[in-house]
């Protein structure tokens, strides 16, 4: 058995883990990062596809973020944590970062509160009154959530916890206008019913100064977290899977691993899914009836599908993501989907995003001439649809079963046909296709229903009604999409420097805002050559293992480059 001991465990290494461990690691605690995957990163990850001397490489979770400017919230994160020379970011079309296709019309979202009003007054003359009172409302609720420091918050007080619709039937908007201003709802998947109205406004708010994606890829993000937690004294270990967290009188005293061996430490951080901590990793013995209930019952959001698709031609056009939609409905399509089946038969929408117009200096893509995109919508809630029973996290099974490839042909066709409505024929020029479903996200990362956005956004599931970081057993803590800060890289990064700032009972968001260094830039590790996030994830003790491998197919890289 082992006897190892570490100051801090995080288990789980998506951002908000990472972000923690990171943080914690500055300020001189040894952490020990526990990943069940072969790679770090959670909704960061890539995965890449060889077919002989072709290579493509897809973005599991990172599309596009806000806040990457000046002053921004990512911008001041990575600076405090020494990574932002590390980091570089590629804005999306400011006029157009979001191309929004209906039936009889076609929207492009700009950045900027002004000036998406304008354009919707534009796109809506007759009902301007309307839209200035609900943009204004979001607006207020959006720029009031940043007051914590007792400044006055009225119309927060009065509209953030309160369903969007609401505020809908209020503007009195039509249904068109409705539907144009809840397109945002497919990045945290409630109808504007179910969502309660501060989800609405600062998601809206986290893109009003610009639409940004990472310069190679999401991987990035996570390898940059790495390299601050090795230069810290850390580490993170890949496919080493948390089977329990010890619990010795009352109190945190480490993780004993699928492997049997357990590892010391008096603070434990779970960034895995939050009712798995509770059920699996903790224990209901553990824990309040109520918090056991809670975990339970509370329910979660739905999950996405994917299309991973490569063409050999060259798809023109600008920096901007697209949303087809075929009608006008919001709270309808939800109910639909809640039910476990598609609206109408058909896709709820289709999100299409073209990595390869947002980072085109990317090489890990796709070959030269070729275009990599991918096609997005949200899944019927629900194993069922998917013709099983039990999740992979339960240990089910799904990939052979004959309902679950037909649902996927099913989804896949229909996505194609969306996305060549706004990109042109492209069926012809398809040399790559697959599609990931909630299962093979569940399969992944454990997430309880195989959502990536967790818990849903209901006036009672949102902000201080979810999980807080620190948990009523001593020494365990939680971070992630379920807590109290959110869902998305934004929700979950901020996340993770919250936690840690509770658990070192420091102030850390504030150090970072006022231009701190947390951690010494010189201090981390130089890339070297041929530096490769995606393999950098892997942690140190798996890098090693791998170094012959993957030296192996960059050679055949080159040469097929040459040939």
């Amino acid at each position: 058995m082992s006897t190892e001991e570490w100051d801090v465990i995080v288990i789980g290494s998506g951002p908000g883990g990472l972000t923690t461990a990171a943080c914690l690691g500055s300020a001189g605690k040894r952490v020990l990062v526990l990943e069940r995957h072969d790679v770090a990163g959670g909704n960061t990850q890539v995965f890449r596809r060889h077919h002989g001397d072709d290579w493509y490489e897809f973005d599991v979770g990172v599309h596009y973020i806000g806040e990457c400017g000046p002053g921004g919230l990512f911008t001041n994160i990575f600076h405090g944590l020494g990574l932002d020379d590390r980091m570089r970011f590629r804005e999306m079309d400011r006029d157009g970062f979001d191309t929004l296709s209906f039936p009889d019309f076609t929207f492009r979202v700009p950045a900027g509160w002004d000036e998406y009003l304008e354009r919707l007054v534009e796109q809506f003359p007759s009902e301007q009154a309307g839209l200035e009172r609900c943009l204004g409302v979001l607006r207020a609720v959006a720029e009031e959530s940043r007051m914590i420091f007792g400044e006055q918050r009225p119309t927060y007080d009065l509209w953030a916890w309160r369903p969007l619709s609401e505020l809908f039937d209020e503007s009195e908007l039509s249904p068109k206008a409705q539907a144009v201003l809840d397109h945002w709802s497919g990045l945290y998947a409630g109808a504007p019913k179910q969502t309660a109205t501060i989800m609405h406004a600062t998601i809206i708010g986290h893109y009003m100064n610009g639409a940004f994606y990472p310069e190679g890829g999401g991987q990035m993000i996570a390898a940059r977290l790495v390299q601050a937690i090795e230069a810290c004294g850390g580490e993170v270990r890949t496919l080493a899977p948390v089977d329990r967290v010890v619990i010795e009188s009352g109190r945190v005293a480490g993780v004993r691993l699928e492997s049997g061996d357990e590892i010391k430490a008096p603070i434990v951080v779970s960034n895995a899914d939050y009712r798995r901590t509770i059920d699996h990793l903790v224990g209901h013995e553990h824990v309040a009836p109520g918090t056991a209930a809670w975990a339970d019952q509370a329910e979660m959001t739905l999950g996405l599908v994917c299309v991973y698709v490569v063409v050999d031609k060259l798809v023109e056009g600008p920096n901007t993501n697209y949303f087809v939609f075929g009608d006008y409905r919001t709270d309808e399509l939800y109910e639909d989907l809640d039910r476990g089946q598609l609206p109408k038969g058909n896709v709820p929408f289709a999100y299409i995003a073209l990595a390869s117009r947002k980072d085109p200096g990317n090489a890990e893509l796709c070959p030269p001439g070729h275009t990599n995109f991918q096609i997005m919508t949200l899944s019927p809630r629900g194993h069922q649809f998917w013709g099983v029973e039990d999740g992979p996290a339960d240990g089910g099974t799904y990939r052979r079963n004959e309902i679950y490839r037909q649902r996927k042909q099913q989804m896949t066709d229909r996505l194609i046909d969306a996305a060549e409505t706004v990109l042109g024929p492209l069926r012809d020029n398809i040399v790559h296709v697959e599609m990931a479903t909630t299962l093979s996200h569940e399969r992944y990362t454990h997430s309880t229903g195989g959502t990536s956005y967790g818990y849903m956004h209901s006036p009672d599931q949102v902000g201080e009604h979810r999980p807080h970081y620190r948990t009523e057993i001593e020494g365990l803590w939680v971070v992630g999409a379920n807590t109290v800060s959110g869902h998305g890289i934004g929700g979950a990064m901020s996340g993770g420097v919250f936690c840690a700032s509770d658990i070192l009972d420091r102030p850390l968001i504030i150090e970072m805002y006022m231009g701190e260094r947390l951690i010494d830039p010189k201090q981390i590790a130089p890339d070297g050559d041929g530096f490769d996030p995606l393999e950098y994830c892997r942690g140190e003790k798996l890098r090693a293992k791998r170094a012959g491998r993957v030296q192996s197919l960059r050679q055949r890289r080159v040469d097929g480059l040459s040939g």
